[in-house]
This record gives C-alpha cells, sequence and structure tokens, in this order.
C-alpha cells in the first residue's frame, strides 16, 4: 500500500463562532487524487487553505508526511515548499514576465542555480504548451494560459502533494479544457493531488476517491463510480440531482432560441 503523504485528524475551523469544518478526518496516499465536491460555500477551499496554514485551525491536527503543520512553527516555510496551491485567480505578478513568475521561488527561496530552474521551466512551459510564452507578460495571456502558468509554477518547486482550488472557475468555457487537460497528465503521472472542483465529467474522470463536504463534515467519500450511480446518502442524492438539474439547464439556454423548451 502507498506511503501516506498527508494526514489530517479532526481537524476545527471556525470564524467567529461559526463552525466551518468540524471534526475531519481524511489521509491522502502517495499518487492518489482526491476530489472534493460540495455546495458553494461549504467549506472547500477553506479546508485547503487549511492544509498549508494559511487559516489558522482551532482543533486537530494537519501532518504532512508525519510533520506537524501549524502556523507558529519555525519548519512552516519549509513544509509550505513541499505543497503546492494553484488559486482559481493565478496570483501572478503583473510586472515579471511568465519565465520569471516561474524562477522566483525556486531561485529565492529554494536557493537553486537560475540557469538549472531556468532549463526546468523551460521543459515545464514546453510540456502545457506554453513554451513560446515564456518572455510574454501575464496580460498578453488568456485565461487559461495564465492558469497553466500558475500550475508549472508550483510544479517547479517539486511538492509532495498538488492542491487544487476551482482552478477552471474563473475561466471562459473555451479555456477549460485546456487546464483539465493538464491536470489529468499530472494524474497519469503518479502525482499526489487534491482538487476542489465543480466540474463534475472532470471529477468523475479525474479522481480515486471523490469526497462531498457539507455541514462542516465529509458526508460522503467513495469511488467516483460508486458516487455517481448510487449514492448513500440523500444528501449526495440531492447534490447530483442539483448539478444535473444545472447542466440541463445551462444546455437548453444554449439553444437557438436561449429559452427553455
Amino acid at each position: 500500500m502507498a506511503e501516506t503523504v498527508l494526514s489530517i485528524s479532526h481537524l476545527t475551523k471556525r470564524f467567529g463562532d461559526q463552525a466551518i469544518l468540524e471534526d475531519l478526518s481524511l489521509e491522502v496516499r502517495e499518487g492518489e487524487v482526491v476530489v472534493i465536491v460540495g455546495s458553494s460555500g461549504c467549506g472547500k477551499s477553506t479546508f485547503l487553505r487549511c492544509i498549508n496554514a494559511l487559516e489558522d485551525i482551532q482543533g486537530g491536527e494537519i501532518r504532512l508526511r508525519g510533520e506537524l503543520i501549524q502556523s507558529d512553527r519555525k519548519n512552516l516555510p519549509e513544509l509550505r515548499q513541499k505543497i503546492g496551491m494553484v488559486f482559481q485567480s493565478y496570483e501572478l505578478f503583473p510586472h515579471l514576465t511568465v519565465l520569471d513568475n516561474i524562477l522566483l521561488a525556486p531561485v529565492r527561496t529554494q536557493k537553486r542555480s537560475r540557469q538549472d530552474a531556468r532549463e526546468e521551466a523551460l521543459a515545464l512551459l514546453d510540456r502545457v504548451g506554453l513554451k513560446e510564452k515564456a518572455d510574454s507578460w501575464p496580460r498578453q495571456l488568456s485565461g487559461g494560459q495564465k492558469q497553466r502558468v500558475a500550475i508549472v509554477r508550483a510544479l517547479i518547486m517539486h511538492p509532495e502533494i498538488l492542491l487544487f482550488d476551482e482552478v477552471t472557475a474563473a475561466l471562459d468555457p473555451e479555456m477549460v479544457r485546456e487546464v483539465l487537460e493538464v491536470i489529468v497528465n499530472l494524474a497519469e503521472q503518479g502525482k499526489t493531488m487534491i482538487i476542489v472542483t465543480h466540474e463534475m465529467p472532470f471529477a468523475r474522470a479525474v479522481a480515486d476517491r471523490i469526497i462531498l463536504l457539507d455541514d462542516q463534515r465529509i458526508l460522503e467519500e467513495s469511488d467516483p463510480e460508486t458516487f455517481f450511480t448510487d449514492p448513500k446518502t440523500d444528501q449526495a442524492k440531492k447534490f447530483l440531482q442539483t448539478f444535473e438539474f444545472s447542466r440541463k439547464t445551462k444546455q437548453r439556454l444554449k439553444s437557438p432560441k436561449g429559452e427553455f423548451p
């Protein structure tokens, strides 16, 4: 059995008196792709931010290969380098070229040779189809291209685990596929990932495990085929029905008349 990369035990997160996550436990093994789904506002993004201590937690613990992740620990910067996170808003520096955005962390934080890091960055850009954009500015890129650059920026740090937070949410529909294809390729390479997404066909295709998060906790956890064809809880059934209604509604609105039949 593959080694456990990330271990989360009895995680509790609150904003003031409001509980966001309550007594949540999860283990992610090496090479596993865990997809987290759930209604808007259920705490999916907050959960990812807790993993690398971007949010303080009020209970429980999070460990990366046995090392405790905690905001007041001296080794937190080192641990964060092992957790790659890709946000939906890209977070690229507008005053730096694509290549310089990618090189900033490995050169400054990991003290790697700029030449070695540059060669790897260009190879990674080539892998995602953007090598010719190395000297471009972020403003010259499409949303899908920016997101692929953000993925490369995470990969060049050689993280133990990758976290994806609704990375297609800010993209036009025609740009979604190019980003999702990159993530599918990463899964095929055996990268360990936790993915928050509202793209259900993608979730079904890429996941080893799907987790439904709601009511501050994990409501259902199963392999993708079981989750989509034989959900066990009423909440999962309702969630999938809501998604199916939304999908059909969008298809109808795209009809030539632009209205419901």
